[in-house]
Formats: structure tokens, C-alpha cells, sequence
């Protein structure tokens, strides 16, 4: 089979496409046939060494994907020529990953897709699901019209956090420097989107929540943005860290938090149990189905083209980017 190979921990502008023989399945294992498989950031983290994971070279990046089941080795419930997404686990990790034409995949690691959804939303949706809900739930419940903030609100688990948390009946607001996603972020259930180079972008939420203020930041970017983020949560309030885009926080004053008695914390899915995993992503699903949102596809490149789709991702795409692997 065709794969992407990752050689050293340079980059993904080092990534090459081999011929390498096909996984060899492990009792409960399932190989499938990858139709496609999506691009997250933690791909490029960790082909930069940014990650706490350190694979076996060469390796094969790629965490999410949908394929068709080619052949099983003890997996009850499961035939050949399914339909199934890889949820989180292993793969594209410390396991060879789905930037190739076949992949092997712990059976406990697959689900079905969701009713109504497109193969493409389906294989680029778990990793930044399962994130956004775990940045969700990870303080407990938040009452009924708490107002949840989202930084780079326009990407993966930006979208999907502005999705679940419309679901879960909370008033979202958005950061997203481009008008145009702006608009986008609104019609997908934003009450509004700020502007976050605007320096006045504080006052102008301020004015909008008032009296109120934020009860839960999801900061995906980092950098010099998240002090201002910090700045907008209410007393009491959390801030759950997904990403760090923008690279490390320059001049972090720790006093922020200290008479606010505001709570941080890091989200991380690989902490999650294979049953934890499995009971957040039927809550995602269940979510989801009560407003009829669906995953957002930016672009599909093909498979050929995995360069040029992690150059779309780092220009920063509205939803997901695919890779279309095989025509099924």
C-alpha cells in the first residue's frame, strides 16, 4: 500500500509518500480501508516534536479517518465491508496512522457513522468533537444560558464547540479575525464574533454581555490573545486550554486568576478511557442530532496532495481538512 511516511521530527514539509507493506492485524483488530482522513494541528505538533508522543520512525501521521472494513480478526459485531470512523486512540500516534491507504485500528477504537451525515463530515469529526466536548464538561454542568467564549472559533474544535454548546442551550460568542467566518460563526449559532486585533474587542463584548460576562473560555490559540481572554471571564469562571496556535503566552501574570478565583485547566482527549471515549462521542452524537448541526468540510485534497493540505491548514480553513485517500 501507498502511506505518507514521516522520517524525522522536522516537519510535515519532510513527509514522503512510499510503498509499504500492509498492517499485519493483532487479535481484536479491524483493517480498514481508508476513504478518507483528516488533518489536526496535533498532526504537525508532532512532526515537530511537540508532542509527548515519540513513535517509532518512519511513521505514519493521521488520527482521524473513514474507511470500509477489509478484514477482522476477533472483532464481535463487526463484518467485513462496514462503514466505520476511527475515534480516539492510538492510531496516528504512537501506532501507524491513517495517512495511508489501509489502517489497522483496535475494534473498540470504531464506530458507525452518524445517520444523515456525509462520509467527509463523518471522517474529520471525532478528534475535534471529542475535544470540544471534553472542554466542555470538564468543570461539570454550566447553567442554562451560561455564555461560553471560543477562541479561533473558526477552526475544527472552534466549530465544534460553538455546535455542542448552542445544543447544550449556552449563549456562545466567538473570536475570529476574518468578517467573512464571522458571518459564517453567526449563521451556525454564534450570538456574536469578535474581532480579536481589535483592541477595543473587550469593551465591545463587555457592552454586549452586560451585566453579564463570560462563565467559560475555550482558548485554541494562546499566545498574546490569551491574558485578554483571561480578562473577559466572570468571577468563579474556567478556562479550558485546547491549543496553542499562537505559540507560548509571553509575560503570564499568575495574579489574573488569583482574586477572581478563576479555574484553568489543559484539555486533553488521550486521557480519556476507550469507555469514556465511546460515552462522550454517543453524548456528541445525541447533541448534534437535537439541532441538526453537522460536521464543516473546508476543503478535500487528494490524497497526492497532503503537503498542500497542511499548507490550507496553516492558513487557517473554516472546518475540517480532508484528505479523499480511495474512490469507494
Amino acid at each position: 500500500m501507498k502511506a505518507w511516511l514521516l522520517d524525522d521530527f522536522t516537519g510535515t514539509d519532510a513527509l514522503r509518500l512510499a510503498d509499504v507493506p500492509d498492517p499485519v492485524l493483532q487479535p481484536g483488530e479491524a483493517l480498514l480501508e481508508v476513504r478518507y482522513a483528516a488533518l489536526n494541528p496535533a498532526d504537525r505538533y508532532l512532526a515537530e516534536r511537540q508532542y509527548p508522543a515519540k513513535p517509532p520512525l518512519p511513521h505514519i501521521l493521521g488520527r482521524d479517518a473513514l474507511g470500509t472494513v477489509l478484514s477482522v480478526k476477533g472483532g464481535a459485531g463487526l463484518r467485513v465491508g462496514d462503514k466505520r470512523l476511527l475515534l480516539r486512540g492510538a492510531v496516528g500516534v504512537t501506532r501507524p496512522g491513517s495517512f495511508a491507504q489501509r489502517v489497522a485500528a483496535p475494534v473498540e477504537n470504531l464506530a458507525a457513522v452518524p445517520e444523515a451525515w456525509s462520509d467527509a463530515e463523518a471522517a474529520g469529526a471525532s478528534l475535534v468533537y471529542l475535544t470540544a466536548y471534553q472542554a466542555l464538561t470538564m468543570w461539570g454542568p454550566l447553567p442554562s444560558g451560561a455564555v461560553v467564549l471560543v477562541s479561533g472559533a473558526s477552526g475544527g474544535v472552534g466549530i465544534a464547540a460553538l455546535q455542542l454548546a448552542t445544543a447544550m442551550d449556552y449563549v456562545v460568542v466567538g473570536l475570529s479575525r476574518s468578517r467573512e467566518k464571522a458571518r459564517c460563526l453567526e449563521s451556525l449559532g454564534a450570538a456574536a464574533v469578535f474581532d480579536p486585533h481589535d483592541p477595543e474587542w473587550r469593551l465591545q463584548l463587555k457592552n454586549k454581555l452586560a451585566p453579564r460576562r463570560v462563565d467559560l473560555a475555550i482558548d485554541n490559540v494562546g499566545g498574546s490573545l490569551l491574558p485578554e481572554v483571561i480578562d473577559t471571564v466572570s468571577d468563579l469562571g474556567k478556562v479550558s486550554l485546547v491549543g496553542r496556535l499562537a505559540g507560548p503566552v509571553p509575560n503570564f501574570n499568575t495574579g489574573a486568576l488569583f482574586f477572581r478565583r478563576l479555574r484553568m485547566g489543559g484539555v486533553a482527549v488521550g486521557a480519556y478511557t476507550n469507555e469514556e471515549s465511546r460515552a462522550a462521542w454517543e453524548q456528541v452524537v445525541l447533541l448534534l442530532a437535537r439541532t441538526g448541526a453537522r460536521p464543516q468540510v473546508d476543503s478535500i485534497f487528494a490524497f497526492s496532495q497532503l503537503p498542500q493540505a497542511f499548507r490550507r491548514l496553516a492558513q487557517g480553513p473554516f472546518g475540517k481538512v480532508l484528505l479523499r485517500v480511495s474512490e469507494q
